[in-house]
Formats: structure tokens, C-alpha cells, sequence
């Protein structure tokens, strides 16, 4: 594993926060998860560009010209095939409840191989199952960000885990489906590809947009909705993404087969192509 704290790397000892950091006292800290492969960053400026706008939104310190050469330097260093580097940005120390100024702020990187999907997983599909608790936005007011406070769905996650299961889905209360603890959710119904609206519950996933992308020039419609759990059990086909895995295929929902079709690759190729050339699209509000 690498580590890179404020641009210069560090061992494994030197990797260590002190106890009153904001990211360890309050798990205030924002973060991004990316993926290398060969040493290229797979959607560097997409996920700058959502890093940039949380940390605006929430007065985080953020050096994007810093950031950008210290995730590239990380890359350059990893000689593993395909890696996960995780970005975080943290307020640095705190006493009580005040926030630090801005040059207490700082980042650290870690970088590791990543293991792909099996090719079982690719084919076949993954399991899926509700998670017991709720999506939760601590900052109603605001867009869903990725924050430290990942405790919602931290727990999902291990109850999926647990389970058997793949990953863990959240729902609402009025029993529409939302997404998954690492994940967004597509399905095809009737010829139309279907993702729930990002906003307060859903994350504007980097890849979820590359889907939306992609889908346009293989011409099939997508509508940005809600989709009820009703629906996803009833699809053509669904699937997860993210920006390790990008698409997997969903095999069942707690138990219950689901339908399979073609789009799943297809979409998948067009991403791959995309993350491939460098594609970048900075992603829209949606």
C-alpha cells in the first residue's frame, strides 16, 4: 500500500492522524474513491469537480491543482495492474466545536491493488438485499456528498455481508428503491433505462453519469425518476455501478431472480471505452 500525506509519501507509521483531527473526532472529512489502471486515472476531473463542490458547499480546504498532482504522482508509483486510491480531505485539528482555519486543512492518499469482479460475477450477477436501515443526509439542506459520517452505510453494508450478499439496498420509506451502500441502481424496463434522481438520498455518481452517457449513442431512452422496489423486481434487467466496478449485473433481490438482458454490457463497454480514452465529462446536476 501507499500513503501520501499533503503531497509527500510516508510510510505506514508516518500515515497516522492525530486523535483530535476532525476526520477521527466528528468524521467530518470528504472523500473520493478512484481507479487506476496502468497508472491512468479513470475520471480524474469528474471526481475533482465533485470533491471541488462539496468542499465549497461545506468551507473545506481544497487545493485541486495540489490534489490532482499528488493522486497522479500515487498512480505513477503503484506498479499493480489496476489500483484504489482513496482520497480524503480532512478539516485537520480541532478544539471543541469550532471549526480550524482554512491552513489547518489537509489530505492524505492511499493507494492499493484492487481486485476486479470475477468473470462469475460479470456473467451471472451479483445478490442484492435491503438493508434494514435508512439512507440518512445529515446535511438535508444540501446534495448527498461523499463524507466521512459513512455509518449508514457502513452498517448496510455489513448486514449485506452478513447476508451473503453483494451489497445492501436502501430504501424509502414510500417503498421506492434509492441505492445501494457503495452503489447506484439502474434497471431497463420496456426498452427505457431507468436510475433514481440524484439529490438529498442518491449520490451523483461518476460512473452513473457515464451510463447516462453511454446509453444515448446505443439509443436507448433514460429517464432520470423514482423507481419502487416493485419495479426493480420486476425489470427487464438491473444492475449497480461504481467507479471500482463500474456495472454488475444484479442476479436476485433478497432471494427473488431477476431478469437478465443485454443491455448491461453494452453500457459496460461504452464506459470502458470512455474511462479508457480519458473521458472525462464533468457531470451535471440531475
Amino acid at each position: 500500500m501507499i500513503f501520501n500525506l499533503n503531497g509527500h509519501f510516508v510510510d505506514g507509521e508516518q500515515a497516522a492522524l492525530p486523535c483530535n483531527d476532525s476526520a477521527v473526532l466528528f468524521g467530518d472529512s470528504l472523500f473520493e474513491t478512484l481507479k487506476a489502471q496502468r497508472g491512468h486515472i479513470e475520471f480524474l476531473d469528474a471526481h475533482l469537480d465533485r470533491l471541488e463542490l462539496a468542499a465549497g458547499l461545506l468551507n473545506f480546504p481544497c487545493g485541486r491543482a495540489v490534489l490532482r498532482q499528488a493522486l497522479l504522482a500515487c498512480a505513477e508509483r503503484l506498479d499493480a495492474p489496476v489500483a484504489r486510491l482513496r482520497l480524503t480531505l480532512s478539516r485537520g485539528p480541532m478544539a471543541g466545536l469550532t471549526l480550524p482555519p482554512a491552513e489547518s486543512g489537509h489530505f492524505f492518499i492511499n493507494a492499493a491493488p484492487y481486485q476486479e469482479p470475477s468473470a462469475e460475477e460479470r456473467q451471472q450477477g451479483v445478490t442484492c438485499a435491503f438493508a434494514p436501515n435508512r439512507r440518512v443526509n445529515p446535511l438535508s439542506h444540501l446534495p448527498q456528498m461523499k463524507r466521512g459520517n459513512y455509518a449508514d452505510c457502513l452498517y448496510a453494508a455489513d448486514y449485506a455481508r452478513r447476508k451473503g450478499a453483494r451489497e445492501a439496498l436502501f430504501r424509502s420509506d414510500n417503498s421506492l428503491v434509492l441505492e445501494g451502500a457503495t452503489s447506484n441502481l439502474f434497471i431497463v424496463q420496456n426498452g427505457t433505462l431507468l436510475t433514481p434522481p440524484a439529490g438529498e438520498l442518491v449520490l451523483a455518481g461518476i460512473i452513473r453519469r457515464q451510463v447516462l452517457l453511454a446509453a444515448e449513442p446505443l439509443g436507448l431512452p433514460s429517464q432520470i425518476r423514482p423507481v419502487s422496489v416493485q419495479e426493480l423486481l420486476a425489470a427487464d434487467e438491473a444492475f449497480l455501478t461504481n467507479s471500482l466496478f463500474h456495472l454488475l449485473p444484479i442476479a436476485r433481490v433478497e432471494g427473488k431472480p431477476l431478469d437478465r438482458g443485454p443491455w448491461t454490457e453494452r453500457l459496460a463497454q461504452g464506459v470502458a471505452r470512455a474511462a479508457a480514452e480519458g473521458q472525462a465529462e464533468r457531470p451535471k446536476n440531475s
